[in-house]
């Protein structure tokens, strides 16, 4: 009977000294620790450059990244997805989140954008104004109004005083910008920053309606993040020189 005592007590000294190294090891730095941000999908290459940075800077947290159109994310915020930080490419997509009381404090701007039309390479429909864009024949995307990108083209449509009889709307610019270089679209609308991504695989047509709309980004910590701290870290290196740095060269313009 003593033995087995005595193999009992070895056994909770064991399982205390496991413990203890765990929590030993949990202790130092970020371990373990993900970071997940919705975010436009404007920003898919930025962001994809700041988490990177971010990650670099923590040792041990993981950023998880969801792009897509604004209005769509805000939805599945809307729904409950877990998500600790939202970017937004325009303020009246943010208005909706923060009217359902899903941030954690006031958004903040942080860059701004604008549209160019942009075409395949050899531009086959001769575009080289946004009323081309409504010439015969002419096979335009563009996305849809409820997405930010659409709502800046019923904007331009309105200054420049053409509509548009777009052969799709999208849900993101990313999807317009797909339709176009796959040849399945003469031209489309997307952000200046979009046609500077893609480099050579497309033709950039800048207009100059598009001053007269400019989107503004704003990025906020949600309510439900599960690490404030953390999420508000990520917010703070968006708004960073070193993010204004990585914004700008992507073509974004400065809030």
């Amino acid at each position: 009977m003593p033995s087995r005592r005595r193999a009992a007590s070895s056994g909770v000294a064991l399982l205390l000294s496991l413990a203890s190294v765990a929590a030993c090891g949990d202790s130092g730095g970020d371990g373990g620790r993900t970071v997940t941000v919705y975010a436009a999908a404007s920003l898919t290459a930025t962001f994809t450059d700041l988490a990177r940075e971010f990650e670099e800077q923590h040792e041990g947290v993981e950023v998880e990244l969801s792009f897509g159109g604004s209005s769509d994310l805000v939805a599945q915020l809307q729904e409950g997805a877990p998500a600790d930080v939202f970017a937004s490419a325009d303020q009246a997509t943010m208005d909706k989140l923060t009217a359902a009381g899903l941030q954690a404090g006031d958004p903040q701007v942080f860059a701004t954008n604008t549209l160019e039309i942009v075409t395949p390479p050899d531009n086959p429909a001769a575009i080289t104004s946004f009323a081309d864009l409504a010439g015969d024949g002419v096979n335009v995307v563009v996305c849809a109004p409820e997405v930010p990108c659409g709502a800046a083209t019923v904007k331009a449509e309105e200054a420049a005083g053409v509509t548009l009889s777009p052969v799709s709307e999208e849900q993101s610019v990313t999807d317009v910008l797909a339709k176009v270089t796959s040849g399945e679209a003469d031209a489309g609308l997307v952000y200046v920053t979009d046609v500077t991504a893609a480099g050579g695989a497309v033709h950039g047509v800048p207009f100059p309606e598009s001053g007269e709309v400019v989107n503004t980004y704003p990025i906020v910590v949600l309510e439900e993040a599960e690490d404030g701290e953390l999420a508000q870290e990520f917010v703070d290196l968006v708004l960073s020189d070193t993010g204004q740095g990585a914004l700008g060269r992507a073509g974004f313009g400065r809030p």
